[in-house]
Order: structure tokens, then sequence, then C-alpha cells
């Protein structure tokens, strides 16, 4: 039965049915829809996309009352360019037309990354090149929403123009909606913008003309003011431009000594380049979204943007939509899992559409109770899947071939809205369209007659399976292969065609693989060489003019045929010309190329296709423009601003095992974790895998990664050079290396830091070298305090190290300082002097001098002793280990996470510290557990006793340990805990700030929070914590007294670990001239939870209050030497004290040397390396420059010492 004959009532109510499920995770171009209830659904949309039917269009009788009205105020000339007052009554406000809103759309929808793109002042060519000549300069940095209309690096100025890029199906669509929602609802740009309209380009593009007033009447919600109250501030508006790179437009400005009436209609077109254009409304901000960089052709007005980059989902972003797709948590449990363990399908997903494609297809199978499985590598065969998945049998041939007509048509003619006429004229039948909604390919726009598909890269995909499908005797004749890329190059450009999706898709369909799953798929043969022709003739129309780009890689992923992929790969290496803007390119020679990949996509497709780079020698992944190493050519460097995930890292050293040819590879600046380490490790033992050079300088390497590079050296002989500097590698560690390193033969150069190694393990150093000959053991470390003379021999240089320890140890200079503001061990007989070990002041030693108990009250921990015994004491991150291990969604996190190591047997018990407030009666200590990680796994362990503050363990055994609490369904999330409030300001800035936080009593947390506020000059002010319990999952407000700006207002108490950015409110007083109270309510009832008054007193003395020296100073430590670490780590404006030590104490070799460190602390440390051969008066004199330099800083440390030592 036909959909003609079915009951209307129940054809209504079946397609509602399936609608609401659509609606639920249905995209729109470059977003996620989550939740879409029809009373909230974007309306925009209503203008069907054809012509000579008015009757479907709201906006035609609506220009017609305009008109009638604008006609009473014709004699009131008003000029846009100036908008003088505006007379017209408050009756007569211009309505809007609905636009999409945005409300309950994305109120799921996760975090995007997004990235600032950097380039130098006056450049001209906003298109984003491939392959570079030269080293590129540093692309950015990551910035979150809040940041993108901020003040500008070199200028300081805020933007007026913003341009959000990226990928089809990233997210820029979802984060200009974002963007126009936080605004409404006050939480983003609220000064700066009284009025923010947002306009689909797409929905602009089918309006023939509009006035400057209709075109704000359209972007508004719901009416908020007159036409003439919103002109009349015209620096206070923002248009927000949605796909303005997909009409098929030309954004030309009008005449700018032409000054129309604001409710004069104009083309389009030309409206919106006369905005842009700064010719209308000059002082108004714009924010656009493109897929391409190319807007200058479109906009040829278009001033210097500010760009961003929008990278999709981090790797917590995709299991956190996992969870929020899924309505049981159980489906979203398995279904990540099952993502999780194919690190391609988990890379994937880093682009939201698929995302989304991934869960429905998964969740199709939970449907149909089938097992799940999705073993898919590219996003053609996911698409693939998704229609074996969702598509019924009796509509996979012809319908389903008038819906690919209907998406190529669409394509071609930049419309991605259909009337039910469009959809009849090619040949869809009712019950099909019924069926296709029902399925939630196609989507009904409420409130309209009009379609669309259920996402814009779905339409894409369709129109690249017509192109496949189509019958030539049917629609074009005898359309050959030449008029279909003819077709494709007339609708993106030549120079943008490969970064199309439809041709990716087409790509990816044309492979054998592709071919084969349509054949089952429509139960007929598809001639191969038929279509191969088509493959090959779009790479040789393109060739003369496309340079092998990111994009033409894409499509290579998407085929993954190795004949296509060695031609392509092994044409890489001739010249490449001309450019993508048309210009005179650099001839790229064949010994060196250079390519920036933003994301982990990127790199897998690009890791991919080097292996059929047979070529290729030598591969440098270059982060945070590291210094270079000079490799051998050919060779490649990739470059990336961004983190790389474990995921991404597998996926890199999996592909690297077949790439024969290559000799080097250079990894350094990029932090390598364990299980990124435990990747190379199985790269390294791959007998196809030649690898002669490795490089691996600072990339967060300690001694627990040397036992898989030992066993990685004794697998992999082929390995001659290996550099292991800038890594703390630690005497244990280099053990290990050298009981390898005795059966290696073939290695001929070791690089390592010497400086913090032990005397013993320098002379096993030596040992290897005497053994092997051909080993050359060294380091770019240099000795400062010896300078050796004019003719030093062989002798005196080998041991320059020797004799600079033996120099370090009789004055008393070591690697650990005394940390006296942290952790601070008391027992019986009073503190207990504890140190700081690594740099990061994550991992402390205690030294308990005798048998008795001990209690530490900054961290919590409690040990009890029978004898006098070391205890080191490492913070961790439950990440580091939870992430690596399946585990139990029945326990949540309940404490800190320590790796303590202590003398089996001398810790008679330990009491490890959790927030769970026992005293509420809620929770039942039964449920606590304590976890230990260890090699295999985590093991559960049922504490001895548990108190209100303590988990205790007797008799312990150590490994990185904390506790966690069983969860009941009856309690859910809502776990009662004791918790903090930090408060910070900032040091320089004249308006005080402070930050506010409301975060679980966590003492790892509270330091990372520390540590994070320092870099920004902000430090704490102490006040007491909350009394009463709160609860995990609950929303705060947060007010003051006075008239302050609180940005938010709301906050969550929620748990991150001390590697998560954490929740706070910026809270602004301005000048405070007196004290200002502060309060944080429980949101449900308002009750009053907490509150501190801020005085004028908490903050910093002058400078003029710091003493010039310090009273009661002590001749045995100078103070710059006691406040060591502090110092390394909290001096920021280094250049500037350089600059007052220069000379004085500083000579311009060692000035020089300072400065050419790469970051503050390295430069500081450098600073402290100099300083060991300094008098007490050199020392005097860094104490000046510092007090002159940093004077908070050094009240700060006075207030904290209790001894300070500082010769007179």
């Amino acid at each position: 039965m036909s959909g003609r004959d079915k009951n209307p009532l129940a054809l209504e109510q079946e397609q509602k049915q399936y609608q609401d499920e659509l609606h639920t995770h249905a995209l729109s171009e470059d977003s996620i829809t989550m939740s879409i209830p029809q009373s909230e659904k974007a309306s925009s949309t209503e203008e069907v996309q054809h012509e000579n039917q008015e009757d479907l269009d709201p906006m035609h009788n609506r220009r017609k009352q305009m008109d009638l009205e604008l006609f009473q105020t014709k004699d009131q000339e008003v000029m846009l360019r100036t908008f003088p007052e505006v007379y017209m009554r408050q009756e007569e406000t211009l309505h809007q037309k609905q636009s999409l809103k945005s409300e309950n759309l994305f109120q799921n929808f996760t975090n995007l990354l997004i990235f600032q793109k950097l380039y130098p002042r006056g450049s001209e060519n906003l298109m984003r090149e491939s392959w570079h000549p030269c080293v590129p300069e540093k692309g950015g940095h990551m910035i979150e929403i809040e940041d993108l209309f901020g003040p500008n690096t070199g200028t300081q100025k805020e933007p007026q123009l913003v341009i959000i890029e990226g990928v089809a199906g990233i997210g820029k669509s979802t984060l200009a909606r974002q963007v126009k929602r936080a605004w409404k609802e006050g939480q983003l740009y609220k000064d700066r913008f009284q009025n923010v309209f947002f306009f689909s380009c797409r929905e602009l593009a089918q309006c023939k003309q509009l006035s400057l007033a209709e075109l704000i009447a359209q972007g508004q919600e719901v009416p908020t003011a007159s036409i003439r109250q919103i002109l009349s501030h015209p620096e206070k508006l923002l248009f927000i431009l949605d796909g303005i790179d997909e009409p098929a437009w030309f954004l030309e400005e009008l005449n700018p000594d032409l000054c129309l009436h604001w409710s004069q209609s104009q083309p389009v077109n030309t409206l919106l380049g006369s905005l842009l254009g700064k010719s209308i409304l000059p002082e108004a901000s714009f924010l656009l979204t493109a897929r391409t960089t190319a807007i200058q052709k479109i906009i040829p007005s278009l001033e210097q943007p500010c760009r961003f980059e929008v990278l999709g989902f981090s790797e917590f972003e995709r299991k956190d939509y996992f969870y929020k797709y899924f309505t049981k948590e159980k489906d979203a449990i398995t279904a990540f899992r099952l993502v999780e363990s194919n690190p391609v399908l988990l890379t994937l997903c880093e682009v939201p559409w698929v995302c989304w494609l991934v869960c429905i297809c998964l969740k199709r199978q939970i449907e149909q109770r089938r097992d799940l499985s999705l073993t898919t590598h590219t996003t053609t065969a996911l698409c693939l899947k998704y229609l074996f998945l969702t598509i019924p049998g009796q509509h996979k041939e012809s319908q389903l071939k008038a819906l690919c007509l209907l998406a190529a048509d669409g394509i071609f003619q930049r419309r991605t809205l259909f009337s039910e006429k469009d959809l009849c004229e090619q040949g869809l039948e009712e019950d099909a369209i019924a069926t296709f909604l029902k399925i939630g390919v196609l989507q009904k726009q409420p409130n309209s007659l009009s379609y669309s598909f259920a996402h814009f890269c779905l339409q894409e995909f369709f129109a690249a399976m017509f192109y496949i499908l189509e019958d030539s005797e049917e629609r074009y004749g005898d359309m050959k292969n030449d008029r279909i890329v003819e077709t494709l190059v007339e609708r993106y450009g030549r120079q943008s065609l490969f970064e199309a999706p439809t041709v990716h898709f087409l790509f990816g369909l044309l492979s054998k693989e592709g071919l084969k799953k349509m054949e089952k798929f429509f139960s007929y043969s598809l001639p191969r060489k038929t279509n191969l022709k088509l493959l090959w003739h779009i790479l040789e129309k393109s060739k003369p003019y496309q340079p092998p780009c990111l994009g033409l890689l894409h499509c290579l992923y998407e085929n993954q045929e190795m004949e296509l992929l060695t031609h392509i790969m092994h044409n890489l290496q001739g010249p490449i010309v001309p450019g993508p803007d048309d210009k005179a390119h650099t001839v790229l020679q064949m010994n060196e190329k250079h390519l920036v990949v933003q994301t982990d996509m990127e790199l897998m497709v690009v890791t991919f296709c080097i292996k059929f780079c047979y070529h290729v020698r030598s591969l440098q992944l270059n982060r945070k423009g590291h210094q270079e190493h000079k490799l051998t050519a050919p060779r490649i460097v990739l470059y990336r601003w961004t983190p790389i995930t474990d995921a991404s890292w597998k996926i890199f050293f999996s592909n690297l095992k077949f790439t024969r040819n290559l000799e080097e590879l250079d990894l350094s600046g990029n932090p390598l974790s364990y299980s990124a380490m435990q990747s190379l490790y199985t790269t390294l033992r791959h007998s196809f895998f030649r690898l002669k050079t490795l490089w691996l300088v600072e990339c967060g390497l300690n001694s627990s990664y040397c036992s898989l590079l030992a066993s990685a050296l004794g697998a992999h002989y082929s390995l001659t050079e290996l550099d292991l500097q800038l890594n703390d590698l630690g005497d244990d560690g280099v053990k290990l290396l050298c009981q390898s390193l005795r059966n290696h033969d073939n290695l001929s150069i070791l690089r390592l830091d010497q400086a913090p190694l032990s005397d013993e393990v320098i002379t096993e150093l030596r040992a290897l070298e005497t053994k092997n000959p051909k080993l050359h053991i060294s380091s770019t470390w240099k000795p400062h305090v010896m300078v050796p003379t004019k003719k030093m021999n062989k002798e005196e240089v080998s041991d320059s190290t020797t004799s600079f320890k033996k120099q370090r140890q009789q004055s008393g200079d070591k690697d650990m300082e005394p940390l006296r503001t942290y952790v601070i061990f008391w027992g019986s007989t009073g503190p207990v002097a504890t140190e700081v070990v690594d740099r990061e002041g994550k991992l402390y030693r205690v030294q308990l001098p005798m048998a008795g108990s001990y209690h530490c009250p900054s961290t919590g921990l409690h040990f009890e002793v029978t004898r006098a015994v070391t205890i080191k004491i490492e913070f961790c991150a439950w990440s580091q280990y939870l992430d690596k291990i399946p585990f139990p969604q029945s326990h949540m996190v309940a404490g800190p996470l320590f790796d303590i190591k202590a003398e089996q047997g001398a810790v008679t018990a330990v009491y490890l510290p959790h927030f769970v407030a026992l005293q509420e009666g809620r929770v039942d200590s039964s449920l606590f557990c304590v976890a230990h990680f260890q090699e295999h796994g985590m093991i559960l362990e049922t504490p001895a006793r548990v108190d209100q503050r303590h988990a205790v363990l007797e008799n312990p055994s150590f490994s990185p340990i904390g506790v966690l609490l069983r969860m009941i369904p009856a309690v859910g999330h809502f776990i009662p805990i004791t918790s903090i409030t930090l408060i910070y300001y900032h040091l320089y800035l004249e308006d005080v700030t402070f930050h506010l936080y409301l975060v679980p009593n966590d003492c790892t947390i509270r330091k990372a929070i520390d540590d994070e506020e320092m870099k920004f000059q902000f430090v704490r002010i102490n006040k007491p914590p909350p009394v009463a319990a709160l609860y995990l999952g609950s929303r705060y407000i947060v007010s003051g007294s006075k008239k302050v700006e609180i940005i938010p207002k709301e906050l969550e108490l929620c748990y991150r670990g001390p590697k998560e950015s954490q929740l706070f409110s910026e809270i602004c007083v301005g000048h405070m001239g007196s004290g200002i109270k502060l309060q944080i309510r429980d949101k449900r009832n308002m009750n009053l939870i907490w509150q501190a008054l801020m005085k004028p007193g908490d903050l910093r003395p002058e400078r003029s209050k710091i003493p010039s020296v310090p009273k009661g100073a002590s001749s045995l430590f100078h103070f710059v030497d006691q406040h060591r670490e502090q110092l390394v780590a909290r001096v920021t404006s280094v250049d500037t004290l350089l600059d007052k030590l220069h000379s004085l104490v500083l000579s311009e070799d060692s000035y020089e040397a300072v400065r050419a460190e790469a970051t503050n602390q390295d430069k500081m440390r450098k600073l402290f390396s100099l300083s060991r051969s300094w008098s007490r008066d050199c020392k005097d004199q860094f104490y000046q420059a510092l007090k002159e330099t940093h004077p908070h800083l050094i009240m700060d440390l006075l207030e904290k010492s209790d001894r300070v030592s500082l010769g007179s």
C-alpha cells in the first residue's frame, strides 16, 4: 500500500515517531542536534527554494506589510551611514521572521576545540596552503569561546571581524549558534554587544532582495527593541553569518558615496557586501563561518580578520558525546568501549558529524539486537554501513537513485532546502518520502513545506553516489567523464576540488571495497573499469593546477588502493607549480617538504599516505617550533601546534611500521605518554622497520620509560643514533639503558643529559665507551662553573662532568630544594623536612627520623611507621591510569591519587584522604575501597576502617593508590562531599579581579589550580571553606555585596582531575576602596552555604614595604638559593630581570646564553646554573633585581619563610 493510500492519521503518527527520534540526534550543517522540540525548532528555513510560488514564501506578504508601514515614514529620510533619530511608533517595530532557535538544539552538545590562527601583519592570502617551501610560522594556540572577540596579540585591539573555519561537519555552525545562545543567556559578550543576529547564508541566498530593517528582523528571535533603538548603537551590533562561502554569490558593496534609507530593499549579496565592506554600519562586528579560506574571492573588500579554526572533539569530548547521545548509560558504555578499542574509528569521531553517524549505526545495531560491530576505517565505509542499517530493501533501487539525483542537483545549485514539488520532480514517491523521513535520511522543516537532508555531508555522500549510479541515457544523454569533472570543477572550483567532501566520497566509493559494497546493496554489477576511468579523469584534469594537497591525501585515504596511492605519492617527488593562490609558487625541491597537520584526523591521513612515499628517508613531527635537527634528504616535516592523543600516536607508529625506507625519525618536543612509548616500542620491534636515527629530545621521558627503550634497543639492531636529551631519565633509567647497550654494537651516538647523573652512572657510561670504540656518548650541556683553558687536554675535558659534580656537592647545591610552603609532615618532635624531587613539584621525599605517627595537614596523608624510613610521594592524576583500563562505572573517585614508595614493612598503616562527607549519614562506609594500579591492571582493596577523613590500610603494599566509592542507584551522582573554596587575585592589575573556585577537598586539585593561577600572576587568599557538606552534580550561585561583575554566576560542583581545566567564576571588582562580601548559595533552595569578606588588607603590600635586605638573614643559605624552586616556577619577566643583571653580574656571553633558552623556566634554571659561581655580593644584586621586577613575589616568599638567608 502506498503512502497515498495509507490512513493520513496513522501515517502522520508513524512519521512523528521517527521524526522525534531523528530530532533527538539530527544535525544541521556542521552541527549535531541532541534534542529538537518541535515548538522550539528553527523556522528560518521557511522559504522554499524555487521561484513563482509566493504562497510558500512567508516573507512575501510580510514585505508588502512592511512597505505599507514604511511608506508612512518616507519623508523622514534616514541615511544608513549616520542613522540620526528615527521616528517610529512602538507598535510599528519590525518583527522578525523567526530564525533558527538554538536554546534546546544544542543544550547537550559537547565542547569543541578552537584554534586561533596567527598570521603576519599585512598577509593578504587567506588560503590555507598544504605544502610549504620552508618552515611555516607558528600557527597559533588553543582558545575558549569567550576569546573569539578578545584583544589581538599584537595590537591589543578587539577585532570587528572574526572568521571561523573548518572542514565539513567539524562544528562551525554549532559554535556560531553557541555564541548566540551564550550571549542571550548573559554568559558571553554581555557588555560588548546589545544585539546579536544569526543568519544562515543558505537561507539568505534564497531571498532576492532585503532592506537592512528586514535583515535585522530576520536575525532576531524575539523583537526586543525598535529599529531606531537598534541602529542607534551600531558598535554594539554583532552579525553572525553562517556558511558565508556556500551560496553562489559575489558580495560586492554598493557605491560608498550612495546613502540608502534603512527601509530600502536591495539585492541580498549587495547588502551583505556593503556591511562587510564597512560602507554600511562601519562600527558593527561580524562573525563568519566558512569551510574554505578563499573568502576574499567572494568578498573583495574584506579586511584582515581574526581567524579561528574548529578542530572538532577532544578525546574526552567524544566520550562525553556518546554518554549524551544514548539514553541508557549501559548502551553508551558498550558503544564507546567498542569505538575506543579501534583507534582509527576513535580518530574519525574527532569530526562531530562522523561521531553522530557512528552513534546512529551502533544504535541501529542495538535496536536490531545485533552484536555490535563497526570495523570501518573511512568515512565513506561508515556511510555505506549507515545505508545497510537504515534503508529498507524496497527502496534500494529507483527511489534511492532519485534521492541521489536530488542530492546532486542540490549540490550543483548550492541548495539544501527542497520543496515537495522538488522531491516529486526527481521521482520520489510519497511512500518513499515518508520512509526517508521515518529513518532520518530526510527531515522536514517545522512550520514550512521544505525538506532537507539530515546533514549537509550526508547530501554530499548521496551526490557522490549519483555520479556512479546515474544512467547516461536517463538525464544527461551521453554525458561522459569529462562532463562529470566539469560539473564538479564548476561547483567547487579547480583549486578546491579535492577539499570537497563529495570528491572524498567519490574516491571512497570508487575503491574496490566501495564498489563491492554498492553492488551488494543494489544487487547488480557496477563496471569497475568504467568507474575507475572517472577517478583517473579527475586526477588528470586537476594535475596541471593542483599540488598534492591535504585534500588530495584525504581522497587517497578514502580510496585506500595501493596502486593509486603508490602512483600519486611517487609523483610527490617532483616540483609543484603553481600554488593554490594561482600565483607563482616557490618550487618545492624534492629533498624537503613541510606540511601543517592540525588534527589527529589529518595526522592519520598524512602518515597513512606517507607509507606509500617510498623515497622519503626522514620524517620529523615538529611541535612548538622545536629546533630542527639536520635530517637527511629527502625528508618530510610535519608541524603540529596542538597535543596528540594516545590513540593518534598508536595509529602514527602503526603506519610507520611499513615505511621500509624511513631511516630517521625526529619526535623532539612532543610529550610522549607511557602508552605512546609502548606504541613506539612495538613499532621498533617490527621486522620491516629499519630506523637508524631516533631523536626524542624533550619528550617528557622519565626512568619508567627506559625499560621500554632498553628492550627496544635490544631488538632494533639497525639503530645507530639515539638522542634523549632534556628528559628526566635519572640514574635508574640510564642504568637500564647501559645494560641493554652492552649487547648493542651498532649504536654509535647516544646523547644524554649527564649533569643530573651520579658519578657511579657517569663511570658506567665511560666504561661503555671503552668497551665499544664506535659508541660516542655526549651532551650539549656545558658546565659554566669551570672555564676551560685554551690548551685543555682530553683528560681534563672528559673529567669536566665529574669535577663539576664534586664542586656542586662541596657547595651544598643539590637538585632537590626544601619545600617549606606545601608538603610538611608533623611528628611527635615537630615538623619534618620535606624535599621536592622533580621540577614540577609533584614528587616529594620525606625522611621520617624514628618510629611513630606522622601526618601532613596540606595533603591529608598520615603514616604510622616502625622505624626510620624514607618515603617518596608523587601527586598523580586518576586519568593517567583509568584511561588505560576498563574503569567500572559503578565507582566514583573519592580522593586524591598518590604514588607512594617506601621500604617494605616499615609502614604499618597509611591513612589515605577522601572527600566524602560521612557525617551526613547518607553514605555507608562499607562502600569505600582503595584502588591499586599495578602492571596487570587495577586491584580494589577493602580498607581496614574508614573515618570521616581517611580510608585506612594496615600493613600496606604501595603502588599508585587512591580512594574510590562504590555507587548505588538510589543515591546516584548526588554524593555529599567536603569542599573548599579557592580565591585568587592578580598581583599587578590595578582593577581588582578575583577567581573563585568551588572544588572537592583534594590536595592534587588544589595544587594544580595553584600552579595554573601562578602562571598568570594570580595568588591565593586564604579564606575558610564551606562548613556544611555539598553535593556533586549540584549547582551554586555566586554573588557579591557590591555591584560587581561575575562571570559565570553559576558554578557546578563536579570532580575534574588535576590535569583537567577547573571551573571558576571571574569576579571583576574594579577599585577596591572598602571590603566586599562574597557569597555562594544553593541554586535549588537559595540557601547560603558560604560567605567571605574580602578586605583591601587581604591584598599584598606595596613594593616600597619590601625590605631591601631581609632581617635575620642567615649566613648559611642566600635568599635566592633558598627559594630557587619558587623563583624558577614563578618569575615571568625574565628578560627584564636579565637586563638589570647585565654588566653587573652577567657577561655578554652569559646574558645571551640565558636568553637563548626556550621558556621562562628554562631561562631561570640557566641563570641559577650560572649563579653557582657567584659571590654573595652578586647574589645580593640578584635579589635587588628580583625585588624591583617582581615585588609581590618577593614579599610572598618573605611572608612564607620561617628563616631567610641573605648576606648583609
